[in-house]
């Protein structure tokens, strides 16, 4: 874990008398001042009655990009970050990392987030899932892995150690960013999300670059992380793929496809166009139980399943993405020797 700047207590007061004015009184953050004031959150420095103050205040108020951005920036610099460049084993890799972040898991439809995975990393591609275990009343994909014989990562070299032998990882959110998933926690005692929630699926754990794949659920995120994205992502942390989450996950609906949009250096471009509902349902899981979904998952692996054809796109253009961007990194080390 990475130490803190500083152990001296944080006063938010200003802070919280800027952001808790209500829906339509309050005022967002500088980039600066969110970093800041996040930093502490994390750091521990923040006192319990302030961080419900500031949790609870952004709960009504909504984050702005620039509070997302400051945010982001003070999350990633908590945490060790992974990192595929280094040593012989890596440099065959033809792909940039991809990371799949899952914090929803689901409710109805059987969750096919493993499968994409496995499919990425069956085509050689570095994946990183990372999230929740357990979340009461839906079926996690950690979940799943387990049934399918995953061993998680509890450390960067335990990830290190997976990616070598070319298969996914999935690293709960508390071993790769221990003080956010402390945040994260916060919702037990509040009783609501806090902007913690939205952050973990933003966040990119690899010290270079990478294809994130997020996922909203409300369309007021939309619009705010299209502008982030657009206008607000550092372009040398890699580029990112945006749809509408299934049941809260980024992978592909099985029954229709979502649009998906790809940011690559502020530029957005839409690769998969919205597909309207069609009567008939590819084959899918019986039933969205772990033990159901990872037999099934199996099979599909096997060619006993039809994959669907939704997922099956999105595992293109992931591929197609992650390459360019190795390329393109590639080329800047040869650029700068």
């Amino acid at each position: 874990m990475k130490p803190t700047h500083s152990q001296e207590p944080f006063h938010a007061a200003r802070f919280i008398k800027e952001i808790g004015r209500g829906k339509k009184g309050a005022r967002s953050m500088s980039r600066d001042d969110a970093n800041q004031l996040y930093a502490a959150m994390l750091d521990g420095r923040v006192s319990d009655l302030e961080m419900g103050g500031i949790m609870l205040a952004m709960r009504i108020k909504g984050e702005s990009v620039d509070e997302i951005a400051g945010f982001l920036d003070a999350a990633e610099a908590s945490f060790d970050k992974l990192d595929v460049s280094q040593g012989a084993q890596f440099a065959q890799f033809e792909y940039a990392p991809i990371v799949l972040p899952s914090y929803n898991g689901s409710r109805n439809m059987a969750n096919l987030t493993p499968l994409l995975a496995m499919l990425l990393a069956r085509a050689g591609a570095p994946v990183l899932i990372h999230g929740v275990t357990h979340d009461h009343g839906r079926v996690t994909t950690a979940e799943i892995l387990q049934q399918l014989g995953s061993i998680f990562a509890h450390s960067v070299q335990d990830a290190q150690a997976h990616f070598a032998r070319r298969e996914p990882v999935f690293m709960p959110i508390d071993a790769l960013a221990p003080r956010m998933a402390r945040l994260l926690t916060m919702r037990r005692i509040l009783g609501v999300r806090n902007s913690t929630h939205t952050l973990v699926k933003l966040i990119q754990p690899f010290a270079g670059p990478a294809l994130r794949l997020t996922s909203y659920t409300h369309p007021e995120y939309l619009a705010m992380l299209t502008e982030y994205f657009a206008n607000a992502a550092p372009p040398e942390r890699g580029d990112a793929f945006l749809m509408r989450g299934t049941e809260g996950e980024t992978v592909a609906n099985a029954k229709r496809a979502q649009q998906i949009e790809w940011f690559h250096e502020g530029e957005r471009t839409i690769l998969v166009q919205k597909q309207e509902p069609v009567d008939e349902t590819p084959p899918l899981p019986p039933e969205s139980d772990a033990a159901t979904t990872a037999k099934w998952i199996a099979a599909a692996l096997n060619g006993e399943q039809p994959v669907p054809s939704p997922i099956r796109e999105q595992v293109e253009h992931c591929l197609h993405v992650a390459r360019r961007i190795r390329s393109k990194q590639d080329f800047h080390h040869e650029d700068t020797r």
